[in-house]
């Protein structure tokens, strides 16, 4: 079994015109960049890993990750976890609350299940907030959220969507080290998509550039 997310001859097309094209293995602990400006289907390529492409895209080859063919497998099969630009959190559950839904429903008792949350909360920096709306957080705070609530789903690879990017600098470099070093500590293959350089230079990793466009 080969460990990893592995993109074996993947391509995208819209409609008739190919997007993006990629044969790479990202080892456990390794962040693959995928560079590029607005428009070259960065994100379109990171639906279709996470199995969230739909007409007109179309799509061929494999995505595997652990020895594990992804390829026919619904979005919730696949234990990817992905991190966008927003972080999305539910504004009508508690920072703890938002926490809970990332863990998995393993019969685990809820006082177990808050004590995970309760530490990773404390993981981030953020001991104390469990009963935060999250509406009332700052947006690095709120990322921190959206990264735990992630990591606690035990997702086995990460894809990332520009989550720095809606931040002012000192909070995207913060935050950026976090989410990165965090994913190297578990091991984590990481499909980083990103327009800053920043980024790709903390990633340290390969960087790939898409150069094309979408079709208007």
């Amino acid at each position: 079994m080969v460990d990893g997310l592995v993109l074996d001859n993947l391509t995208l097309k819209l409609h008739s015109k190919l997007i993006a094209a990629i044969s790479r293995r990202i080892a456990p602990g390794e962040i693959l960049t995928i560079m590029g400006a607005s428009g070259t289907g960065k994100s379109s390529l990171l639906s279709c890993i996470a199995g969230l492409t739909h007409t007109p895209f179309s799509s061929s080859g494999r995505i595997i990750l652990d020895g594990t063919d992804l390829t026919s497998l619904p979005p919730n099969k696949r234990r990817l976890g992905l991190m966008f630009q927003a972080p999305l959190l539910f504004p009508h559950l508690s920072v703890r609350d938002n926490l809970l839904f990332g863990l998995a429903e393993d019969g685990s008792a809820r006082a177990q299940r808050r004590q995970a949350a309760e530490q990773a909360l404390r993981e981030v920096g953020m001991e104390g907030f469990g009963d935060t709306d999250p509406a009332t957080l700052s947006g690095g705070q709120q990322t921190r959220v959206a990264l735990m609530r992630m990591l606690l789903s035990k997702p086995a690879a990460l894809l990332l969507d520009e989550p720095f990017s809606s931040l002012d600098q000192a909070l995207r470099q913060e935050t950026r080290e976090l989410v990165l070093t965090m994913a190297r500590t578990r091991q984590l293959p990481v499909l980083l998509v990103t327009h800053d350089p920043a980024d790709a230079e903390a990633a340290g990793g390969e960087v790939l550039t898409l150069s094309g466009s979408l079709p208007s």
